[in-house]
């Protein structure tokens, strides 16, 4: 009988886009806790089976398939069969694709209405640009990810959406409210009643307005941003304890938990890939 193999994970950065971080990973028992990315998320499983919640959408996706996320977009991940799964990740920023876009005769950066792709011609670029994704020859692994992304945006993109009409809802205009308080705030003791207060709500309300607009909880909510700001600050060298408790964590453990449980990696694995 084969043992079954060891989770694993690898983070590094792209040889040419010093911006874009790749992962590799083989999960069995690890779930990623609900969140969010400023940026993309585009995920080729490589072995065994994820299931993921990406908006209201829930997906199987089974080695050969190609899984997208869009910036802003809350997902989560864990294993959808037995022996988990491995996959090859690349996470671009919105600037990235809409450089690429934009070179394309598009003229806003592209989204993707469906998170599970099956396009065998793009998972074979995309395994081909991760793979040479650390290759001595930057122009070649530039290339070769421009040739992924190339595929992926002509093929997948929605460049035809109308703009967005503009919410005028009470929930989106508290929402603002909401999120200027949590980010003016976040190194200090966040609690439902200064949401409320922020808004001129209940308690229960809030409630009800993260639920409606993010699907999650208001809990949640700031834990990611927490996440996102102690991603920003330690890119940009803060030491990890610095970094915790600037971004409100109680200490460099605790971000260290929250950390593995949303990006399946420790900080100091993201720090040292520079």
């Amino acid at each position: 009988m084969n043992e079954p193999q060891q989770e694993s994970q690898a983070f590094w950065r792209h040889a040419a886009f010093r911006e874009l971080g790749l992962l590799a990973a083989r999960f069995r028992e690890h779930r990623y806790d609900r969140h969010t990315h400023d940026g993309y998320v585009i995920a080729l499983i490589t072995e065994g089976c994820e299931r993921v919640r990406v908006g209201r959408q829930e997906v199987l996706a089974p080695a050969g398939s190609v899984l997208v996320v869009n910036p802003e977009e809350w997902h989560d991940g864990e294993a959808g069969a037995e022996q988990g799964w491995a996959y090859r990740t690349f996470y671009p920023s919105v600037s990235l694709l809409s450089e690429v876009a934009t070179e394309l005769g598009q003229a806003q950066a592209p989204l993707f209405p469906g998170a599970l792709l099956d396009d065998p011609e793009l998972s074979r670029l995309l395994a081909a640009a991760h793979a040479e994704s650390t290759s001595s020859d930057a122009t070649r692994a530039e290339a070769s990810l421009l040739t992924a992304l190339r595929r992926l945006v002509l093929q997948h993109g929605d460049a035809d959406r109308p703009a967005e009409p503009l919410d005028r809802s009470g929930a989106q205009r508290r929402f603002s409210r909401y999120e200027k308080v949590i980010e003016d705030n976040l190194a200090e003791d966040l609690d439902l009643q200064a949401l409320a207060a922020a808004a001129g709500v209940t308690r229960f309300q809030v409630i009800r307005d993260f639920k409606k607009l993010t699907g999650s909880t208001p809990a949640t909510f700031i834990r990611d941003r927490r996440l996102r700001r102690a991603n920003r600050l330690i890119q940009e060298g803060t030491s990890l304890a610095d970094a915790a408790f600037a971004a409100g964590f109680a200490d460099q453990s605790h971000l260290s938990r929250s950390f593995r449980a949303v990006h399946g990696i420790t900080p100091g694995m993201f720090r040292r890939a520079g």
